[in-house]
């Protein structure tokens, strides 16, 4: 084998890491901008006072985190952001039931998906007893706020679209262990949030079937406290959810 050969052979095998490199580090920086995008995108819609133009836009960035995932569909970033937004859609925009039952079990896939992904031992929790269950959430950390959120989000947003769903409302336990993990874990600024999320947990259900309108009456008032009163979700999740099931117990 001449010395030639072997030069052209090794310039070819520097030529191809060269590009194998390039790929990967452009890959990634497509995969950090889908992200940081999709994170922007939620907070955006989070935070627009028009509902109607959220009504109006969103269905058009669903279907563009599904694309992005398409490319991508380990990215729990991508997922989280995916499953926020077709939770949050599901739950307030669609008005036919059945629609909200698709939308909200896409979101629940979703964020199922991201949560196995940045925390192992999720990924079981579907077939696990609530003490097996309850055991893992203690080993949650900070790293994993984001993914933990979004699964409280959809499943909360799937509960209240399969309230027929007996399967579904055993869950319930399940969630308020994890939202209240998350305030320990996650990002203070969501707390009034998520204490809004735990208020409609208590209140889901009647109280002859286990519903507990006082514990909900709390957490809306922790809700309402640590915004300064300036959620007005949590005021009106307050005020619906616990007349309702004061009337119910009554």
């Amino acid at each position: 084998m001449s010395i030639r050969y072997r030069l052209c052979v090794r310039a070819a095998q520097l030529a191809l890491s060269g590009l194998l490199l390039l790929h990967a580090g452009c890959a990634s920086l497509i995969s950090n901008a889908a992200s940081g995008f999709a994170d922007h995108l939620s907070a955006a819609v989070t935070n627009q006072n028009d509902p109607e133009t959220v009504r109006d836009g969103a269905p058009a960035y669903m279907l563009l985190l599904d694309s992005l995932l398409e490319g991508d569909p380990g990215d729990p970033a991508l997922l989280a952001a995916a499953a926020n937004l077709y939770a949050s859609y599901g739950a307030v925009f669609a008005d036919d039931p059945n629609r909200s039952a698709r939308l909200t079990e896409r979101a629940r896939h979703y964020a199922e998906k991201a949560l196995c992904i940045s925390y192992a031992r999720s990924c079981e929790w579907n077939g696990a007893t609530y003490e097996a269950y309850e055991v893992t959430l203690a080993h949650l950390k900070h790293k994993h706020g984001e993914a933990v959120y979004a699964y409280g989000v959809a499943w909360l947003a799937y509960i209240r679209a399969h309230s027929d769903d007996w399967n579904a409302l055993a869950r319930l336990p399940h969630l308020e262990a994890l939202l209240n993990r998350y305030i320990e874990i996650g990002d203070a600024a969501k707390a009034s949030t998520v204490y809004t999320y735990l208020g409609i947990l208590a209140t889901l259900r009647p109280p002859a079937l286990g519903g507990e309108p006082e514990k909900g009456k709390q957490y809306f008032e922790r809700a309402i406290e640590l915004s300064n009163g300036t959620d007005l979700s949590a005021k009106v999740e307050y005020a619906r959810g616990y007349a309702r099931a004061l009337y119910e117990r009554e």
